[in-house]
């Protein structure tokens, strides 16, 4: 007799996730990334609290920011760090003379430049930030989906922002560390 398989189970079932090193493990079975996409799920973790979700919106210093940008916000830190940051300022020092917008003022040229240099990192960090979710998502740990403009709808576009909810079993597994 022809038994029809269950449609709404998974098939590969990932094995489940008893420790922290579980957790790293699937995460690095399918990000190329996986400290990032750890620190993103992390941070996620410690945002939803003892709920679930986070987005489309987080308040951050009084202002409501897209959870995307206040993911990379927490993030900027990494990037200050990073050796490339003074081929950044360079390039964004030469592209402001080139385009005749660097203040004489050496003040207002450091903040015009440092301004800049934060607008490059978020545009750059909310790439990171989708393509770490991305990840999670296909370990298992993340579901995202997209609130904005006119309905909620599964696909981003039309002025919807993310929202992003951690899996009971993602959670279970970060509890233990902390």
């Amino acid at each position: 007799m022809f038994q029809q398989p269950d449609l709404f189970e998974p098939r590969d079932a990932a094995p489940s996730l008893g420790s922290l090193p579980d957790l790293i493990d699937r995460i690095s079975q399918v990000s190329k990334r996986p400290r990032y996409a750890f620190m993103v799920l992390n941070l996620i973790y410690k945002a939803v609290g003892q709920g679930d979700s986070i987005g489309p919106y987080v308040r951050y210093e009084g202002a409501l920011l897209p959870v995307r940008d206040w993911l990379c916000e927490a993030l900027i830190p990494l990037a200050q760090r990073d050796g490339r940051r003074r081929t950044l300022i360079e390039a964004v020092r030469a592209d402001l003379v080139t385009q005749g917008q660097l203040p004489d003022d050496p003040a207002a040229a450091e903040m015009l430049i440092a301004e800049e240099i934060k607008a490059r990192i978020l545009r750059s960090g909310r790439t990171s930030i989708s393509r770490a979710a991305s990840d999670l998502v296909r370990a298992g740990l993340l579901r995202r989906h997209y609130k904005g403009f006119r309905v909620d709808h599964a696909n981003r576009g039309a002025q919807r922002e993310a929202v992003y909810t951690i899996t009971p079993e993602a959670k279970r597994a970060l509890g233990r560390v902390h």
